[in-house]
Protein backbone atom coordinates (compact mmCIF):
# COMPACT_ATOMS: atom_id res chain seq x y z
CA UNK A 1 0.00 0.00 0.00
CA UNK A 2 2.89 2.38 0.67
CA UNK A 3 3.75 2.47 -3.03
CA UNK A 4 0.25 3.52 -4.06
CA UNK A 5 -0.55 7.05 -5.22
CA UNK A 6 -3.62 8.56 -3.60
CA UNK A 7 -5.55 10.96 -5.86
CA UNK A 8 -8.95 10.90 -4.17
CA UNK A 9 -8.60 13.66 -1.59
CA UNK A 10 -12.03 15.09 -2.41
CA UNK A 11 -13.52 11.89 -0.98
CA UNK A 12 -11.43 12.06 2.18
CA UNK A 13 -7.90 13.19 2.89
CA UNK A 14 -5.36 11.81 5.41
CA UNK A 15 -5.58 13.14 8.95
CA UNK A 16 -2.80 15.69 9.41
CA UNK A 17 -0.16 15.03 12.10
CA UNK A 18 -1.13 18.21 13.94
CA UNK A 19 -4.77 17.07 14.03
CA UNK A 20 -3.78 13.64 15.35
CA UNK A 21 -1.70 15.22 18.07
CA UNK A 22 -4.48 17.58 19.10
CA UNK A 23 -6.92 14.67 19.36
CA UNK A 24 -4.54 12.60 21.48
CA UNK A 25 -4.03 15.52 23.89
CA UNK A 26 -7.78 16.14 24.08
CA UNK A 27 -8.47 12.50 24.92
CA UNK A 28 -6.77 13.05 28.27
CA UNK A 29 -9.90 15.05 29.14
CA UNK A 30 -12.32 12.26 28.36
CA UNK A 31 -15.33 13.39 30.38
CA UNK A 32 -18.67 14.50 28.90
CA UNK A 33 -18.45 18.24 28.05
CA UNK A 34 -22.03 18.68 29.34
CA UNK A 35 -21.22 17.36 32.82
CA UNK A 36 -21.10 20.05 35.52
CA UNK A 37 -18.16 18.65 37.49
CA UNK A 38 -14.51 19.65 37.06
CA UNK A 39 -13.78 16.80 34.63
CA UNK A 40 -16.69 17.81 32.44
CA UNK A 41 -15.67 21.45 32.57
CA UNK A 42 -12.16 20.52 31.38
CA UNK A 43 -13.63 18.73 28.37
CA UNK A 44 -15.97 21.68 27.76
CA UNK A 45 -12.98 24.03 27.73
CA UNK A 46 -11.36 21.96 24.96
CA UNK A 47 -14.58 21.97 22.96
CA UNK A 48 -15.08 25.71 23.23
CA UNK A 49 -11.45 26.45 22.45
CA UNK A 50 -11.85 24.38 19.29
CA UNK A 51 -15.02 26.28 18.40
CA UNK A 52 -13.26 29.63 18.72
CA UNK A 53 -10.24 28.41 16.77
CA UNK A 54 -12.51 27.19 13.98
CA UNK A 55 -14.28 30.55 13.83
CA UNK A 56 -10.97 32.39 13.59
CA UNK A 57 -9.56 30.06 10.93
CA UNK A 58 -12.70 30.36 8.81
CA UNK A 59 -13.11 34.10 9.48
CA UNK A 60 -16.62 33.54 10.86
CA UNK A 61 -18.02 35.95 13.48
CA UNK A 62 -21.28 34.15 14.17
CA UNK A 63 -22.39 30.83 15.70
CA UNK A 64 -20.94 27.36 15.10
CA UNK A 65 -22.86 24.13 15.69
CA UNK A 66 -20.65 21.05 15.71
CA UNK A 67 -22.17 18.15 13.75
CA UNK A 68 -21.17 14.69 12.56
CA UNK A 69 -20.27 16.13 9.17
CA UNK A 70 -21.47 18.36 6.34
CA UNK A 71 -24.36 16.00 5.57
CA UNK A 72 -25.87 16.44 9.02
CA UNK A 73 -25.32 20.20 8.77
CA UNK A 74 -27.33 20.23 5.53
CA UNK A 75 -30.07 18.12 7.10
CA UNK A 76 -30.39 20.48 10.07
CA UNK A 77 -31.05 23.40 7.75
CA UNK A 78 -33.36 21.39 5.48
CA UNK A 79 -35.54 20.24 8.36
CA UNK A 80 -35.42 23.24 10.67
CA UNK A 81 -34.89 26.48 8.72
CA UNK A 82 -38.09 28.51 9.01
CA UNK A 83 -38.96 29.56 5.41
CA UNK A 84 -41.29 26.95 3.90
CA UNK A 85 -40.10 27.03 0.28
CA UNK A 86 -37.01 24.97 -0.63
CA UNK A 87 -34.77 25.62 -3.66
CA UNK A 88 -31.65 23.64 -4.65
CA UNK A 89 -29.11 23.73 -7.43
CA UNK A 90 -29.15 20.97 -10.04
CA UNK A 91 -25.58 19.87 -9.29
CA UNK A 92 -25.67 19.69 -5.50
CA UNK A 93 -24.16 16.84 -3.51
CA UNK A 94 -26.69 14.02 -3.23
CA UNK A 95 -27.46 14.82 0.43
CA UNK A 96 -29.10 18.10 -0.60
CA UNK A 97 -31.97 16.85 -2.81
CA UNK A 98 -32.45 13.99 -0.35
CA UNK A 99 -32.71 16.30 2.66
CA UNK A 100 -34.68 19.07 0.94
CA UNK A 101 -37.19 16.62 -0.49
CA UNK A 102 -38.91 16.04 -3.82
CA UNK A 103 -40.95 19.24 -3.61
CA UNK A 104 -37.85 21.46 -3.71
CA UNK A 105 -37.49 23.61 -6.81
CA UNK A 106 -34.47 22.65 -8.92
CA UNK A 107 -32.37 25.44 -10.47
CA UNK A 108 -30.64 24.45 -13.69
CA UNK A 109 -27.01 24.95 -14.58
CA UNK A 110 -25.39 25.59 -17.93
CA UNK A 111 -22.82 23.35 -19.63
CA UNK A 112 -20.24 25.26 -17.59
CA UNK A 113 -21.79 23.94 -14.39
CA UNK A 114 -22.78 27.42 -13.19
CA UNK A 115 -26.20 28.21 -11.77
CA UNK A 116 -28.69 29.95 -14.06
CA UNK A 117 -29.16 33.11 -12.00
CA UNK A 118 -32.17 34.26 -14.04
CA UNK A 119 -33.90 30.95 -13.29
CA UNK A 120 -33.02 31.35 -9.62
CA UNK A 121 -34.54 34.84 -9.49
CA UNK A 122 -37.74 33.57 -11.14
CA UNK A 123 -38.04 30.73 -8.62
CA UNK A 124 -37.85 33.03 -5.59
CA UNK A 125 -41.40 34.37 -5.62
CA UNK A 126 -41.54 34.02 -1.83
CA UNK A 127 -38.91 33.63 0.89
CA UNK A 128 -37.09 30.30 0.61
CA UNK A 129 -34.09 28.37 1.79
CA UNK A 130 -31.71 28.15 -1.17
CA UNK A 131 -28.97 25.48 -1.18
CA UNK A 132 -26.06 26.13 -3.55
CA UNK A 133 -22.64 24.56 -3.02
CA UNK A 134 -19.54 26.71 -3.31
CA UNK A 135 -17.41 24.04 -5.02
CA UNK A 136 -18.84 21.06 -6.85
CA UNK A 137 -17.59 17.79 -5.41
CA UNK A 138 -17.32 16.06 -8.83
CA UNK A 139 -16.07 18.78 -11.18
CA UNK A 140 -14.49 21.37 -8.90
CA UNK A 141 -16.60 24.14 -10.47
CA UNK A 142 -16.81 27.20 -8.22
CA UNK A 143 -20.22 28.87 -8.10
CA UNK A 144 -20.47 32.66 -8.18
CA UNK A 145 -21.98 32.86 -4.71
CA UNK A 146 -21.59 36.63 -4.42
CA UNK A 147 -24.05 37.15 -7.27
CA UNK A 148 -26.26 34.31 -6.05
CA UNK A 149 -26.34 35.69 -2.49
CA UNK A 150 -27.52 39.07 -3.77
CA UNK A 151 -30.44 37.44 -5.59
CA UNK A 152 -31.31 35.33 -2.56
CA UNK A 153 -31.30 38.29 -0.18
CA UNK A 154 -33.32 40.51 -2.50
CA UNK A 155 -36.17 38.00 -2.22
CA UNK A 156 -35.93 37.79 1.57
CA UNK A 157 -34.58 34.24 1.33
CA UNK A 158 -31.76 32.44 3.15
CA UNK A 159 -28.67 30.92 1.54
CA UNK A 160 -27.16 27.58 2.57
CA UNK A 161 -23.68 27.13 1.08
CA UNK A 162 -22.28 23.61 1.10
CA UNK A 163 -18.58 24.31 1.60
CA UNK A 164 -17.39 20.78 2.30
CA UNK A 165 -14.95 21.00 -0.63
CA UNK A 166 -13.88 24.61 -0.13
CA UNK A 167 -13.45 25.21 3.61
CA UNK A 168 -9.81 25.52 4.54
CA UNK A 169 -8.87 25.95 0.88
CA UNK A 170 -10.45 29.19 -0.37
CA UNK A 171 -12.34 32.04 1.27
CA UNK A 172 -15.86 31.13 2.35
CA UNK A 173 -18.86 33.00 0.93
CA UNK A 174 -21.18 35.36 2.77
CA UNK A 175 -24.08 32.99 3.46
CA UNK A 176 -26.70 32.50 6.14
CA UNK A 177 -25.69 28.87 6.70
CA UNK A 178 -22.43 27.14 5.77
CA UNK A 179 -21.86 23.38 5.98
CA UNK A 180 -18.26 22.21 6.48
CA UNK A 181 -16.56 18.85 7.06
CA UNK A 182 -13.30 18.05 8.83
CA UNK A 183 -12.22 15.01 6.82
CA UNK A 184 -12.02 16.99 3.57
CA UNK A 185 -9.26 19.24 4.92
CA UNK A 186 -7.06 17.03 7.09
CA UNK A 187 -9.21 16.66 10.18
CA UNK A 188 -10.79 13.43 11.48
CA UNK A 189 -13.82 11.80 9.86
CA UNK A 190 -17.10 11.96 11.72
CA UNK A 191 -17.17 15.65 12.60
CA UNK A 192 -18.22 18.79 10.77
CA UNK A 193 -19.99 22.02 11.55
CA UNK A 194 -22.88 24.22 10.59
CA UNK A 195 -21.97 27.89 10.60
CA UNK A 196 -25.08 29.94 11.36
CA UNK A 197 -25.43 33.69 10.96
CA UNK A 198 -28.66 33.91 12.99
CA UNK A 199 -29.72 31.02 15.24
CA UNK A 200 -33.23 32.46 15.23
CA UNK A 201 -33.60 31.28 11.63
CA UNK A 202 -33.58 27.66 12.89
CA UNK A 203 -36.03 25.85 15.11
CA UNK A 204 -34.31 24.55 18.26
CA UNK A 205 -34.69 20.94 19.44
CA UNK A 206 -33.13 21.13 22.89
CA UNK A 207 -30.08 19.22 24.06
CA UNK A 208 -26.50 20.18 23.27
CA UNK A 209 -24.96 22.80 20.96
CA UNK A 210 -27.06 25.65 22.39
CA UNK A 211 -30.16 23.52 21.98
CA UNK A 212 -29.72 22.91 18.24
CA UNK A 213 -28.33 19.36 18.31
CA UNK A 214 -28.80 16.40 20.61
CA UNK A 215 -26.02 13.99 21.56
CA UNK A 216 -22.74 13.85 23.44
CA UNK A 217 -20.29 16.36 22.04
CA UNK A 218 -17.00 15.04 20.67
CA UNK A 219 -14.33 17.33 22.09
CA UNK A 220 -11.29 15.35 20.79
CA UNK A 221 -12.57 15.38 17.21
CA UNK A 222 -13.42 19.08 17.50
CA UNK A 223 -9.85 19.72 18.61
CA UNK A 224 -8.53 17.76 15.63
CA UNK A 225 -10.83 19.68 13.29
CA UNK A 226 -9.59 23.01 14.62
CA UNK A 227 -5.95 21.94 14.44
CA UNK A 228 -6.33 20.89 10.80
CA UNK A 229 -7.73 24.31 9.94
CA UNK A 230 -5.07 26.12 11.94
CA UNK A 231 -2.35 24.27 10.02
CA UNK A 232 -3.47 25.89 6.75
CA UNK A 233 -2.05 22.84 4.99
CA UNK A 234 -4.49 22.99 2.11
CA UNK A 235 -4.68 26.78 1.90
CA UNK A 236 -0.90 27.06 1.66
CA UNK A 237 -0.72 24.32 -0.98
CA UNK A 238 -3.39 25.70 -3.31
CA UNK A 239 -1.09 27.77 -5.59
CA UNK A 240 1.13 24.73 -6.14
CA UNK A 241 -1.87 22.45 -6.65
CA UNK A 242 -3.20 24.82 -9.32
CA UNK A 243 -0.03 24.18 -11.30
CA UNK A 244 -0.43 20.43 -10.82
CA UNK A 245 -4.02 20.58 -12.03
CA UNK A 246 -2.89 22.46 -15.15
CA UNK A 247 -0.25 19.77 -15.70
CA UNK A 248 -2.94 17.11 -15.34
CA UNK A 249 -5.27 18.89 -17.79
CA UNK A 250 -2.62 19.27 -20.45
CA UNK A 251 -1.41 15.69 -20.12
CA UNK A 252 -4.94 14.29 -20.31
CA UNK A 253 -5.69 16.25 -23.48
CA UNK A 254 -2.37 15.29 -25.05
CA UNK A 255 -3.45 11.63 -24.82
CA UNK A 256 -6.87 12.18 -26.36
CA UNK A 257 -8.81 12.80 -23.17
CA UNK A 258 -11.17 15.61 -22.24
CA UNK A 259 -11.28 18.02 -19.31
CA UNK A 260 -14.82 18.59 -18.05
CA UNK A 261 -15.76 22.23 -17.35
CA UNK A 262 -12.30 23.24 -18.50
CA UNK A 263 -13.22 26.91 -19.03
CA UNK A 264 -15.21 27.29 -15.82
CA UNK A 265 -13.84 28.69 -12.56
CA UNK A 266 -12.55 25.59 -10.76
CA UNK A 267 -10.85 24.89 -7.46
CA UNK A 268 -7.21 23.91 -7.80
CA UNK A 269 -7.33 20.49 -6.19
CA UNK A 270 -10.17 18.84 -8.17
CA UNK A 271 -10.15 17.84 -11.83
CA UNK A 272 -12.82 15.97 -13.80
CA UNK A 273 -11.49 14.19 -16.87
CA UNK A 274 -12.83 11.71 -19.40
CA UNK A 275 -11.58 9.27 -22.01
CA UNK A 276 -14.34 8.81 -24.62
CA UNK A 277 -14.49 5.22 -25.78
CA UNK A 278 -13.41 3.86 -22.41
CA UNK A 279 -15.67 2.38 -19.75
CA UNK A 280 -15.70 4.15 -16.39
CA UNK A 281 -15.78 1.01 -14.25
CA UNK A 282 -12.97 -0.53 -16.30
CA UNK A 283 -10.89 2.62 -15.91
CA UNK A 284 -11.32 2.52 -12.13
CA UNK A 285 -10.19 -1.11 -11.98
CA UNK A 286 -7.21 -0.49 -14.26
CA UNK A 287 -5.98 2.47 -12.24
CA UNK A 288 -6.53 0.65 -8.96
CA UNK A 289 -4.52 -2.34 -10.16
CA UNK A 290 -1.80 0.04 -11.33
CA UNK A 291 -1.60 1.55 -7.83
CA UNK A 292 -3.70 4.71 -8.18
CA UNK A 293 -6.65 5.68 -6.00
CA UNK A 294 -9.05 7.73 -8.11
CA UNK A 295 -12.84 7.95 -8.24
CA UNK A 296 -15.77 8.29 -10.61
CA UNK A 297 -17.23 11.22 -8.69
CA UNK A 298 -18.74 11.56 -5.25
CA UNK A 299 -17.69 8.81 -2.83
CA UNK A 300 -21.32 8.76 -1.66
CA UNK A 301 -22.47 7.45 -5.04
CA UNK A 302 -19.49 6.34 -7.14
CA UNK A 303 -19.53 2.87 -5.56
CA UNK A 304 -22.96 2.37 -7.10
CA UNK A 305 -21.58 3.11 -10.59
CA UNK A 306 -24.73 4.94 -11.63
CA UNK A 307 -24.78 7.80 -14.12
CA UNK A 308 -23.68 11.10 -12.61
CA UNK A 309 -26.56 13.49 -11.92
CA UNK A 310 -24.04 16.33 -11.96
CA UNK A 311 -22.79 15.56 -15.46
CA UNK A 312 -26.32 14.96 -16.70
CA UNK A 313 -27.39 18.38 -15.39
CA UNK A 314 -24.45 19.91 -17.27
CA UNK A 315 -25.59 18.17 -20.49
CA UNK A 316 -22.31 16.28 -20.75
CA UNK A 317 -22.74 13.74 -23.59
CA UNK A 318 -23.31 10.17 -22.36
CA UNK A 319 -20.18 8.84 -24.09
CA UNK A 320 -18.14 11.39 -22.15
CA UNK A 321 -19.94 11.01 -18.82
CA UNK A 322 -19.62 7.21 -18.95
CA UNK A 323 -15.82 7.51 -19.05
CA UNK A 324 -15.39 10.32 -16.50
CA UNK A 325 -13.05 10.21 -13.51
CA UNK A 326 -12.40 12.62 -10.67
CA UNK A 327 -8.77 13.28 -9.78
CA UNK A 328 -8.22 15.24 -6.57
CA UNK A 329 -5.07 16.40 -4.81
CA UNK A 330 -3.89 16.95 -1.25
CA UNK A 331 -1.07 19.00 0.28
CA UNK A 332 1.43 16.17 -0.27
CA UNK A 333 0.52 15.44 -3.90
CA UNK A 334 3.63 15.86 -6.02
CA UNK A 335 4.53 16.51 -9.63
CA UNK A 336 5.91 12.97 -9.76
CA UNK A 337 2.49 11.64 -8.70
CA UNK A 338 0.79 13.47 -11.56
CA UNK A 339 3.41 12.38 -14.08
CA UNK A 340 3.00 8.76 -12.99
CA UNK A 341 -0.75 9.01 -13.37
CA UNK A 342 -0.42 10.59 -16.82
CA UNK A 343 1.92 7.83 -17.95
CA UNK A 344 -0.68 5.23 -16.99
CA UNK A 345 -3.44 7.35 -18.55
CA UNK A 346 -1.52 7.49 -21.84
CA UNK A 347 -1.01 3.73 -21.81
CA UNK A 348 -4.71 3.12 -21.25
CA UNK A 349 -5.62 5.65 -23.93
CA UNK A 350 -3.41 3.81 -26.42
CA UNK A 351 -5.17 0.53 -25.60
CA UNK A 352 -8.59 2.13 -25.98
CA UNK A 353 -7.54 3.62 -29.31
CA UNK A 354 -6.20 0.29 -30.53
CA UNK A 355 -9.49 -1.43 -29.73
CA UNK A 356 -11.45 1.26 -31.55
CA UNK A 357 -9.27 1.04 -34.66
Amino acid sequence: MKDRIYLDHAATTPVLPSARQAMVRAMDSWANPSSPHADGRAARAILEKARESLKQALVWRHDVIFTSGASEAVEIVASRAKPALRVVGATEHSIVPHAFGPEAAIISVGPDGLIDCDALARALKEPAVVAIQQVNNETGVIQQLGEIAAIVRESGSLLLADCAQSAGKIDLPDADFIAVSAHKLGGPPGIGALLVKDLGALSAVGGQEQGYRRGTQDAPSAAGFAAALESRAFAAAMPRLAKLRSRLDEGVKASGGLVIAEDSPRIANIGAIALPGADQSTLLVQFDLAGFAVSAGSACSSGKMKASDVLRAMAVPPQVASSALRISFGPETSEADIDAFLAEWAAIARRVGAKAA
